[in-house]
């Protein structure tokens, strides 16, 4: 099993900047990719941004490729979420996920294994 739990999250103005972090504990050599996934009020869980293990390829959603940066740290086996120019489109509970299989793609939530708990990001206009 793997355990991940998210932080950072929080209030900020438009424009602003926060960061996330999502420590991963447990069988982590199991993972191939970790993901972030977000779910505004009313609307379904969207993929943000994602990451290989090793750290080697990132991936992105067109709507946030030009402000978020995901990265990690090896020796605290934590990976970064580092959203710049926020905007109230990005309100809502952001989620990091842990997939474990050779499955193609990064996109879907349903290729991932393991999610944490969320943490809140809100942005006010």
């Amino acid at each position: 099993q793997v355990q991940l739990v998210e932080s950072g999250g929080g209030l900020v103005q438009a424009g602003g900047s926060l960061r996330l972090s999502c420590a991963a504990s447990g069988r982590t050599l199991s993972l191939y990719v970790l993901g972030w996934f977000r779910q505004a009020p009313g609307k379904e869980r969207e993929f943000v941004a994602a990451i290989s293990w090793s750290g080697s390829r990132t991936y992105y959603a067109d709507s946030v490729r030009d402000r978020f940066t995901v990265s990690r740290d090896n020796a605290k086996n934590t990976v970064y979420l580092q959203m710049n120019s926020l905007e109230p489109e990005d309100t809502a509970v952001y989620y990091c996920a842990g997939k474990s299989g050779l499955r193609v793609g990064v996109a879907s939530e349903v290729l991932y294994d393991y999610w944490g708990q969320g943490t809140q990001v809100t942005v006010s206009s």
